[in-house]
């Protein structure tokens, strides 16, 4: 895949997903972006797939021009952005390549490291299961996450969730979640959280400022609930996530599985990331701790029904049966909900 074609795709991807303005940045960059610079030079040669299967340079690029914003360090690119009005495509075009002439040192940066995305709207599924899980098994959770980036999805318990029924969360949430939810209704009871760990393989701190801008840039920009979602969960969040492999990290971890608890291991479009020899680790890690307590497993993955969002499964541990709770939107803008 070419430059010009994995800024179209992604153009694609993040219009179906509610995000015309940076569509539309990405469109321009596709017709307009020229080699002749370094900062140019190095994205039309990059080596390896650089589209969304790959090294996502689209989302690389356009998280960097949002930290340019972010941080006030373009003002004429910032004066383009949300919530200020939408400017005609040269305006926005110049502002763009300002930002590519003036601050080629920064965006170089952030070309560096792939995507560091922790969407909190996926927890709607979290919370959905926790309560489902807490009436079947009757025991506290002890919870821990694959691919968990910075941990604001290991909060999911501190979030409420709006159903067309009512709501199941706290009554004092942090953050508020109401996806357009279809299908069944979510049942069970309050979850209760003993302990809650992630694992990643670079993962980031909130609570420090460079890291705090590198979550907030790879929001986008004219998607402002997002914005602030992040920004309240990063205010309280006190989960811990390890730097490590997956495997060695959940081995080590389940160690402490008990008849007294329920595990519950759980990866939202991470394990698609994972070597197969990571996966199939994890997988024997699982089987072999249910053979001293509960383990479930919860499973947010894309699958081959594309357009369609990602399959939502449920194993159940020592039985390795495995239940499908239905389909959800990559970022949790609606659940089709069909747990048993």
């Amino acid at each position: 895949m070419s430059l010009r074609d994995a800024l179209r795709h992604q153009a694609g991807s993040n219009r179906h997903l509610g995000s015309p303005f940076t569509a539309r940045v990405l469109d321009l960059l596709a017709e307009r972006i020229q080699p002749g610079t370094p900062l140019t030079d190095r994205m039309f040669n990059w080596p390896g797939e650089i589209g969304p299967r790959g090294h996502s340079v689209p989302l690389r690029l356009l998280a960097g021009l949002h930290a340019l914003v972010l941080t006030g360090a373009c003002p004429a690119l910032k004066a383009k952005y949300p919530p200020n009005p939408a400017p005609a495509d040269a305006s926005l075009w110049a502002a763009i390549q300002g930002a590519l002439n003036d601050h080629t040192a920064l965006l170089d940066q952030w070309l560096d490291n792939p995507p560091q995305t922790n969407e909190v709207r996926r927890a709607a599924v979290l919370i959905a299961a926790g309560h489902w899980l807490a009436a079947r098994y009757d025991l506290p959770i002890r919870m821990y996450e694959l691919g968990a980036s910075a941990g604001l999805n290991l909060m999911w318990d501190r979030f409420t969730l709006v159903l067309p029924d009512g709501q199941i969360g706290p009554p004092d949430p942090v953050i508020t979640l109401a996806p357009d939810w279809r299908g069944d209704l979510p049942t069970g009871k309050v979850p209760t959280i003993i302990d809650r760990r992630g694992v990643d393989l670079m993962p980031m701190n909130a609570h420090d400022p460079d890291d705090a801008l590198r979550l907030i840039s790879y929001l986008w920009s004219d998607q402002p609930e997002r914005l602030l979602h992040t920004r309240a969960v990063m205010d309280v969040l006190e989960a811990r996530v390890d730097a490590g492999d997956a495997a060695d990290w959940l081995e080590d971890q389940l160690i402490t599985v008990t008849p007294d608890h329920l595990t519950l291991v759980y990866h939202t479009i991470a394990w698609q990331y994972f070597p197969p020899q990571t996966q199939s680790r994890c997988q024997a890690a699982i089987e072999t701790a249910a053979q001293h307590g509960p383990v479930a497993h919860l499973a947010m993955e894309a699958d081959d029904q594309l357009g369609k969002g990602a399959a939502l499964h449920l194993t159940l541990w020592p039985e390795g049966h495995t239940l499908t709770l239905g389909r959800v939107d990559f970022h949790g803008r609606w659940v089709d909900w069909a747990a048993p």
